[in-house]
This record gives structure tokens, C-alpha cells and sequence, in this order.
């Protein structure tokens, strides 16, 4: 293979890595938009107030 051939390789390689990982944050920002959207805001607030006793971090 020539140079050129095997540049043009890599540089499709490299752009379908970083779609993949735009498509991937992208489905994962709106999964949480859509969690958060639906749950009740008391248990919002719940489920952060126990990470933060489980991490050690006070909160009162």
C-alpha cells in the first residue's frame, strides 16, 4: 500500500471512533434526561442525599 492509501485508512478509522463515541454520549446524555424527566423529585433528592452519607460527603 502507498502512503496516501494508508493515511485515508486511519484518518476513516480515527472519524468513525469519534462518531461512535459522539453517538455514544449522546445516548447516554439523553437516558439521563429522560431518567431524571420521570422520577418524582422526592426520590431524586433522596437517592442524592444517600450517595452523599455512602461517599462521606456532609450535607447537614
Amino acid at each position: 500500500m502507498n502512503t496516501l492509501t494508508t493515511r485515508m485508512r486511519d484518518l476513516a478509522q480515527t472519524r468513525a471512533g469519534d462518531l461512535a463515541s459522539i453517538a455514544a454520549a449522546a445516548i447516554l446524555g439523553l437516558g439521563i434526561i429522560w431518567t431524571v424527566g420521570m422520577a418524582q423529585a422526592a426520590s431524586l433528592h433522596d437517592a442524592a442525599h444517600d450517595v452523599r452519607h455512602t461517599t462521606g460527603f456532609p450535607c447537614h
